[in-house]
């Protein structure tokens, strides 16, 4: 089986659920269909309110104590606050996990290091050599991998990947795709490794 892991670099969520949903592939021999795109540009398109629009209370909640606190039931170091470069462009991150993904990397390795130094370090993701620096603890060729990064083909992909998180409904990151069906939320990995064994009833997507 295949699961289609739709993140971005920067994603809180992503992180937390990251060792997670890593675990339950390697229990399950899943192969994992690793997909970074743009998640500012399929928010506006699933319809979902701009983040400087939501309120205080929404922000304090689901960006604040339930990032702390799923974080802590993960057993993961986290920020007490929202990284200092969070708003910075995330293309050059996103593209760099393409370029590593079609070299064959250690995908595993490279997303963890990526989104704890991030989440946990304060690092900026879209500094040259901050993610030099995160490929070097991977075990990568930064250099090689910045370049194909870089190039007209990988952001081809990048801008392809947003494209069907937009037409699949993915409106958020991470989301999961197990034989189709879509589990969004590190929060639904549980319910997804059930689905491993014991698909749930109905389909998705419900139309007609």
């Amino acid at each position: 089986m295949k699961v289609e892991y739709f993140f971005a670099s920067y994603s809180a969520f992503a992180y937390i659920g990251n060792e997670e949903l890593h675990r339950i592939a390697s229990r399950h021999n899943l192969e994992i269909r690793y997909v970074p795109f743009d998640l500012r540009a399929t928010l506006p398109a699933a319809g979902a309110t701009p983040m400087p629009e939501r309120s205080q209370a929404h922000k304090d909640y689901f960006f604040g104590r339930e990032i702390s606190r799923t974080a802590e039931y993960r057993g993961l170091e986290i920020l007490d606050f929202i990284p200092t470069h969070h708003a910075n462009d995330i293309t050059l991150s996103n593209c760099l996990l393409i370029a590593a993904d079609q070299s064959g990397a250690d995908m595993r390795k490279l997303t963890n290091v990526m989104m704890h130094a991030h989440w946990a370090k304060d690092a900026d993701l879209d500094d040259e050599q901050t993610l030099l620096d995160i490929c070097a603890e991977a075990d990568l060729d930064g250099m090689a991998l910045m370049e194909t990064a870089r190039t007209a083909d990988v952001l081809a992909q990048y801008e392809k990947n947003t494209k069907e998180a937009i037409e699949r409904s993915v409106f958020g990151s991470p989301t999961y795709f197990l034989d189709g069906d879509m589990f969004y939320g590190q929060d639904r990995l549980e319910m997804m490794e059930r689905a491993i064994e014991k698909p749930y009833k109905g389909r998705w997507p419900i139309r007609g």
